[in-house]
């Protein structure tokens, strides 16, 4: 979606300084990323697998 995008904004929990991440981690490339902002408030969920019984 990045890529077909006219203008792509990335909201992030913690900014890093450059090259402090692995590459192969990252899933949109800094080049198609025109606008960044950090968010305040991150809820953090935890997802649950749940299964019926059969």
């Amino acid at each position: 979606m990045a890529g077909a995008a006219k203008i792509t904004i990335a909201e992030v929990e913690e900014l890093l300084p450059a090259g402090s991440l692995d590459p192969n981690e990252i899933h949109i490339p800094g080049i198609m990323v025109n606008r960044i902002f950090q968010g305040e408030k991150f809820e953090k969920r935890i997802e649950q697998r749940t299964v019926r019984k059969r």
